[in-house]
Parts: structure tokens; sequence; C-alpha cells
């Protein structure tokens, strides 16, 4: 009777660890605030978190953003683009349970750069022109964090203010 009585508390114990990644709240520490910020063509977010387990954490953001393109022609002359769509650029980071001391961890991760568009999404006069985005102005962003499969994080900024170069956006 001793010997199931220590093999039930054992499961129970292990089981009360192992799920103690989903009691755990993840948020953002205070310091440094959690914050984006707008570096040109790409979008940085960066933070700390406290209340995460000894898993490796996977973020990622996802920006929308409305682009500013540059048409050139064969001769070297540039005009502006007319108006190119929305473009959509994300990034993502893993890092190693190393890494996580104490539930905490600091991060950092960019957007990937933009994909250029053709002449004619951008605007441009011809086909025979290129084209290239030259800045973004940012209007959404979402920030999700997962630790061993489970969304424990999530912040969603969306429909803000266009950004400019330099401009920071609080993500809490």
């Amino acid at each position: 009777m001793r010997r199931i009585t220590t093999k039930c508390l054992f499961v129970l114990v292990v089981i009360t660890m192992a799920t103690g990644i989903a009691w755990a709240e993840v948020n953002f520490k205070r310091k440094p605030a959690p914050k984006a910020v707008d570096v040109g063509l790409q979008l940085t977010a960066s933070g700390a978190l406290s209340g995460l387990g000894n898993a490796t954490v996977f973020i990622t953001i996802t920006a929308t953003a409305d682009p500013t393109a540059i048409c050139t022609n064969n001769g070297g002359n540039e005009a502006p683009g007319q108006n190119p769509a929305e473009v959509d650029v994300t990034g993502a980071i893993a890092i190693p349970p190393g890494e996580i001391k104490n539930g905490n961890l600091t991060f950092s991760v960019t957007t990937d750069l933009p994909e250029q568009p053709t002449p004619a999404e951008a605007g441009c006069p011809s086909s025979q022109w290129t084209a290239a985005i030259t800045d973004m102005s940012f209007t959404s962003l979402t920030l999700t964090v997962v630790q061993n499969g489970i969304t424990v994080l999530t912040t969603e900024l969306i429909t803000f203010a266009p950004t400019e170069d330099g401009d920071i956006i609080p993500l809490n």
C-alpha cells in the first residue's frame, strides 16, 4: 500500500511540474519598456518578459505598412511611385532555454525587408522602369510569444497612426 501511495504522489508531483507553465502568466516587464521602433524599411520590437518556463521561446511580429516607392527609368531618372498597396512583413526569433533566467527574458526581433514591387504595383509609368520601396509607414502590429507550442502572450496594435522613421510605439 505504501508503494502505491508513493507512486501516486510521485505522478502527481510530475504532473504538477509539467503543467506549471500553463499556470504562470507571461507578461511584459516594465524595464526596459516594451516598444516597437520604425527603422525605415523594418520594424524592431523589443522588451523583457517574465513568467516564462524553461523551454525555447518563439517570438513573432507581423506588421502592416503603407510603403513609399520610387520609380527609376533606364537613364537613372527617378519619379515617385503612385500609392503602392499595403505591405505585410514578419520577423521571428527563437530563444533557447539557456537565455531564460528565473523565468525572465529580454528580446529584440526585427521584421524582414519588404519584397520589392513590380513597376506596375508601384505605379511606375512603364514596365521598363524599376521600382523600389524607400520607406515604410507602419499602421498595425501583432507580437506573439509561443512556448511549448502554446501561445502565452499576444499583443495586437491594429490601426494606429502611420509611423515615420524613429517613431516609437508602446507595446502595452
